[in-house]
C-alpha cells in the first residue's frame, strides 16, 4: 500500500516535470520574491516562531539565494510542503526552489527530472523510542508498530532492513512532525523512523525529551540538498554555486562578520575570486560581483549556520560528524573556484 502510493506521488511529479521551465531567474527577479519550498515545522532545518518568522539551516540557504539574487535575503516566501506534496510544487512551477531535508537518489535526478544543487547535510535513517521500553538496539524491533512519515525514502529502506533482518513489524503512517509527535506520544506507535537529524529535532520538541533515546543503528544513507527542475541550467548553477559559496566561505575563513572587509581585497586569490575581486564569477552567473558576498552576509557561511541551527548549543545538539569539513575529517569542502 505505502509502496504505491509512493510510486503514485512519483509518478504524477514525473508527468508534471515533462514541461520546460527556463528562465527561473528571470521570474524570480520580476516577481521579487523567491518561492522557497520547505517543512511546514521542522526545528533546525525550517520551522516558523511563534510571531511567524521562520528559521532553520534551509530557511537560511534559501535566504542566502535571495540575497544573492534579489539582493534581499527577506524576498523569500517560504511555502510549507509535505513529504506526498513537494515534488509536485517543485515540478509544476508553485515553487523555485525546494530546500527540504529531500534525498538526492537516483530516481528523483532522472526520473523526476530535478537537478540537486549538492548535499547540505549528510544524514541516515535511524530510530527513536521511548526508553520505558528498555530497547537498545533496532534489531530487538521485531513485531513493533512504527511511525513513518508517508512519500519518504523511508518507507522503503524500513521494509528492507526488517526483511533482511526477519522481523515484522505493523507501520503507523503520518503525513508530518506535528502527526508525529501526537501519535509517537500518544502510543499509538512504538518506534518513529526517519533521517536522524529528524528525529534529533522532534525529540527536542518533547516536554521530557531525555525519556526518549535514538538507537545506534544507521540503516541508510541520506544525502540531502536542495533541488531544482533540470532544463534551466543557469537555476541549477546559482543553486549550486550558491551553496558551494557558503560551504567555501568556511573553509576561507569568510564569516558574516568579516566578509565586507575581506570584500575590500586579500592575499588569497580564492577569497577574492569569491568576493568579486577577481575572475568575475557573478557575471558567469548571469549575477553581478557581489552575489557570494551578500549570500554569506545574509546569514553566515555554513559553519556559522550549522552552529546556530543544529549545533550542541542547541536543543537538537548535532555534532558536526560527516558534515564537519574535510579538513576536520568531514565530509564537506568547497568546489574549485576556477
Amino acid at each position: 500500500m505505502k509502496k504505491t502510493l509512493l510510486l503514485t506521488t512519483v509518478a504524477a511529479a514525473t508527468l508534471v516535470s515533462g514541461v520546460a521551465f527556463a528562465g527561473t531567474m528571470a521570474d524570480v527577479q520580476a516577481r521579487g520574491k523567491l518561492n522557497c519550498g520547505v517543512t511546514g515545522g521542522q526545528a533546525g532545518f525550517s520551522a516558523p516562531d511563534a510571531s511567524g518568522a521562520w528559521h532553520g539551516m534551509d530557511v537560511d540557504y534559501c535566504r542566502a539565494i535571495a540575497a544573492a539574487v534579489l539582493k534581499d535575503p527577506n524576498a523569500v516566501n517560504f511555502i510549507p510542503t509535505t513529504g506526498q506534496t513537494r515534488f509536485t510544487a517543485l515540478a509544476s512551477g508553485e515553487i523555485d526552489i525546494l530546500s527540504r531535508t529531500t534525498t538526492w537518489t537516483f530516481s528523483r535526478d532522472v526520473d523526476l527530472k530535478f537537478s540537486f544543487a549538492g548535499v547540505n547535510y549528510y544524514d541516515g535513517q535511524a530510530f527513536m523510542v521511548p526508553k520505558s521500553l528498555g530497547i537498545t538496539s533496532a534489531k530487538n524491533l521485531d513485531g513493533a508498530t512504527v511511525c513513518i512519515q508517508t512519500g519518504t525514502t523511508t518507507e522503503l529502506n524500513l521494509a528492507e532492513y526488517f526483511r533482511k533482518n526477519n522481523m515484522k513489524y505493523e507501520p503507523v503512517p503520518v503525513e508530518n512532525n506535528a502527526d508525529v509527535q501526537q501519535k509517537y506520544l500518544a502510543g499509538a506507535c512504538d518506534v518513529y523512523t526517519s533521517d536522524g537529524s529528524d528525529l534529533a529535532s522532534t525529540r527536542s520538541s518533547f516536554k521530557t525529551p531525555q525519556d526518549h533515546i535514538i538507537l545506534p543503528e544507521v540503516i541508510s544513507k541520506e544525502p540531502l540538498g536542495p533541488l531544482v527542475r533540470q532544463g534551466d541550467d543557469q537555476w541549477v548553477d546559482v543553486a549550486r554555486w550558491t551553496l558551494n559559496a557558503l560551504i567555501s566561505a568556511e573553509e576561507l575563513g569568510i564569516t558574516a562578520e568579516n566578509v565586507d572587509e575581506l570584500s575590500d581585497g586579500s592575499d588569497n586569490p580564492d577569497i577574492n575570486r569569491l568576493l568579486g575581486r577577481e575572475d568575475k564569477l557573478g557575471e558567469m552567473l548571469g549575477l553581478d560581483g557581489e552575489w557570494a558576498r551578500r549570500a554569506i552576509a545574509a546569514e553566515g557561511n555554513y559553519g556559522e549556520m550549522f552552529a546556530r541551527n543544529l549545533g550542541d548549543k542547541t536543543p537538537i545538539a548535532l555534532a558536526r560528524g560527516l558534515n564537519a569539513l574535510w579538513t576536520d575529517g568531514g565530509l564537506m569542502y568547497g568546489l574549485p573556484l576556477r
